[in-house]
This record gives structure tokens, C-alpha cells and sequence, in this order.
């Protein structure tokens, strides 16, 4: 019994070490001896936290800029177009969507002239209904319950079922379009919908679109602790999108998110720094390196996938990911304490000293899109 103890103390006080001591030590080494080139990343001074990874290409900001402008002088054709070019991309499809609901919030003018000239159209129709769910949260903010005003959670309250009848209406329009499933998986959270009730929306997304990224996103949301979930639900939910994330598609990275809700709220659980969660963090590296290199999601996810494979001591392949992001450090989780350069810099030069990597004299230096 007594070597028993001893062995396990030792296990703990060698755990302990990694995981409290040495990252103390790492960081006054990051501060006085860390050169970024010697580990084929690019230099603090090239660091730029404005951004989590390099801005769209010319021609699709010129395209977008140029559906903005033709919407606020009052043309929605161009609008219509954009979104309808899409095709049956359903990812591309919403995020043009969401492009248009940013739009509209400047001045939506253009969008009643589009609903009036069709009514038939799923597209305007959806793009309604979200704006109305989206204004609902804006004036009930994204405090917990007790935080908001009695008298804008009864405001919040009263809008969602409307907006989900409103994404009703518009599934009829078109059956085979997710776009108005994705509204009312967003506004059941808040609309309290029971999982009873919770389960035929999901339902009717994942028959249309069965890997769509923000309908998993905000299916995360309802199945956390802090909605109608638990921790235990939300990582079962994670995994199976891991499982089924096929080629090309960031839907892995739904579990990174998964992660972020564990570990950042005010009374955070501890990190599952297990063989399943490092064997789950790999399947979602080699996941990523199969999405186009301008997927405009995929720098957000590498931060976070740096960010917790450092948290799992899985230094090597996080020094492979922040060679990946290259520069660009303006995310979560290094905005969290105010100076993102910083932090960025402090977990690169981490990653790069725990990996025991050996500094280069001709380094290579990797970025973004590699």
C-alpha cells in the first residue's frame, strides 16, 4: 500500500509540475529568450491582432461591397442574385444570408421592397425572420437571465414566436432550403422550447442539410448546461460532429466550441485532458487540413485548436497549428486579457519550448492558407 501511494503521489507531483510549474518557467523564457523565426513562425513585431487570420480576397470584398451598396440605394436584385448564386451550398447560402442581415441593419428598406415584389421567395422571406430573432437577443443581450431587465426579457420573450412562425411560413416556400430550420433552431433556446419540442426542428435541418455549420453551432447552444442541456449532452453532441464531418467541411470544429463553453464561464469545468480528447483534437487538425485554405471559419478554429491542444500538452502539434495561423492573433482566447499580441505570443513560444523543438538557423515560416 505504501508504494502504492508513493507511485501516485508521484504521478500528481509530476502532473502538477507540467501543468502549473514548468508553464511558469516557459513564460520567463518566452519573455527573455524565444525567437519566433527559429521555429518557423514569423516574428513578434509582424504580429497583427486586428484580425484572426488575412482579410478576404480582392474580389470578394469587391462583391460584397458592391451588394451593400446597391441594397442601401434601394436595388435588392443584386441581393438576390448573391444568395441565389449559391446554389445548394447551404454553408455559403447562410453566410451570405448573414452578410445581407448586416446590411439590413444599417437600412432595411430594400428588403420590405424584396418581399413585397416576392412574396414567394424563401430566401427574403428567412432573411426576415432572422433579423427578427437577431433583434429580439440584441434587447436581451447575452447576459444570463438574471442580468437582463425583467422588462426586456418579456420583450425578448414576445418576439420569438413570431419569428419562428414567420421561418414556418418560409419553410413552405421552398421544403428543400435549411435556411428557415436554422432560424427556428436558433429561437428555440430562447423561445424555452422543450427538447420535445427541441427535436423535430433539428430533425428537419440535419434531412436537409445534415453537416450544416451554424444550424450545429446553435444546436450547441440548446444542448449546453446553460439552455436545456448538460455538460454531458453538449459532448456527446461535439463528438458525433467530429464523427461525421465529412471532407472539406470545418463541422469538427463544433466540438472546439463545445470546449469553449466547458472551460469559459464564470464557474468553468476542468479541461478532459484524456486520450479521447487528444485523439479527438487530432482527428480535428487532420479534419481541418482538408478545408479550403479561404474558408473564412477556419482561422477562428485553429486559434482554438492551438489554444487547447496547449491545454492538453499536446505541444508538438500545437506548434503546427500556431505555424499554420501565422501572424494573425486577433481571437479568442488571446483577446481575453486586453493585449492579444501578448498572449498570442506567450502560447506560440510555449507550444515551441514544451514541444522541445529544436530552433533552426534557416527557419521556414508557415502562415495561414498553407
Amino acid at each position: 500500500m505504501t508504494l502504492f501511494l508513493t507511485v501516485v503521489v508521484g504521478v500528481f507531483l509530476a502532473v502538477l509540475y507540467r501543468l502549473v510549474i514548468t508553464p511558469r518557467r516557459v513564460t520567463g523564457w518566452v519573455g527573455e529568450h524565444f525567437v519566433a523565426s527559429a521555429y518557423g513562425l514569423p516574428p513578434r513585431e509582424q504580429l497583427d491582432p486586428r484580425r484572426p487570420g488575412p482579410p478576404p480576397p480582392a474580389h470578394r470584398a469587391e462583391e460584397r461591397q458592391a451588394v451593400a451598396e446597391a441594397a442601401w440605394e434601394g436595388d435588392w436584385k443584386p441581393a438576390e442574385r448573391y444568395v441565389r448564386a449559391a446554389g445548394e451550398d447551404w454553408d455559403e447560402r447562410w453566410a451570405r444570408l448573414e452578410l445581407l442581415q448586416q446590411v439590413a441593419r444599417e437600412d432595411d428598406a430594400w428588403l420590405h421592397a424584396w418581399r413585397v415584389a416576392e412574396p414567394g421567395n424563401c430566401d427574403a422571406a428567412t432573411l426576415h425572420a432572422s433579423i427578427t430573432v437577431h433583434r429580439a437577443w440584441e434587447i436581451r443581450g447575452s447576459g444570463y437571465a438574471h442580468e437582463v431587465m425583467t422588462s426586456d426579457m418579456n420583450r425578448f420573450r414576445a418576439m420569438l414566436p413570431a419569428a419562428i412562425e414567420e421561418a414556418r411560413q418560409a419553410a413552405l416556400l421552398d421544403p428543400a432550403d435549411p435556411g428557415p430550420w436554422v432560424v427556428m433552431v436558433t429561437a428555440a433556446r430562447g423561445a424555452q422550447y422543450s427538447r420535445a419540442q427541441f427535436k423535430p426542428l433539428w430533425a428537419g435541418l440535419v434531412a436537409r442539410a445534415p453537416h450544416h455549420y451554424e444550424g450545429h453551432w446553435q444546436a450547441l447552444q440548446y444542448w449546453c448546461a446553460k439552455w436545456f442541456g448538460s455538460d454531458r449532452r453538449m459532448m456527446r453532441f461535439a463528438r458525433q460532429a467530429v464523427r461525421k464531418a465529412p471532407p472539406g467541411s470545418p463541422l469538427a470544429g463544433i466540438y472546439l466550441h463545445a470546449l469553449n463553453e466547458l472551460t469559459d464561464r464564470p464557474i468553468s469545468a476542468a479541461l478532459p485532458v484524456t486520450p479521447m480528447t487528444r485523439n479527438l483534437l487530432k482527428r480535428i487538425a487532420a479534419s481541418f487540413d482538408q478545408v479550403e485554405p479561404d474558408d473564412e471559419r477556419l482561422p477562428t478554429l485553429r486559434h482554438l485548436l492551438a489554444h487547447y491542444m496547449l491545454r492538453s500538452m499536446m505541444y508538438a502539434p500545437a506548434l503546427e497549428q500556431f505555424r499554420l495561423i501565422g501572424p494573425w492573433c486577433g481571437a479568442h482566447p488571446w483577446r481575453a486579457d486586453g493585449n492579444p499580441a501578448t498572449a498570442f505570443e506567450v502560447a506560440r513560444g510555449t507550444a515551441a519550448k514544451l514541444s522541445r523543438t529544436r530552433p533552426s538557423a534557416t527557419p521556414q515560416v508557415y502562415g495561414m492558407g498553407r
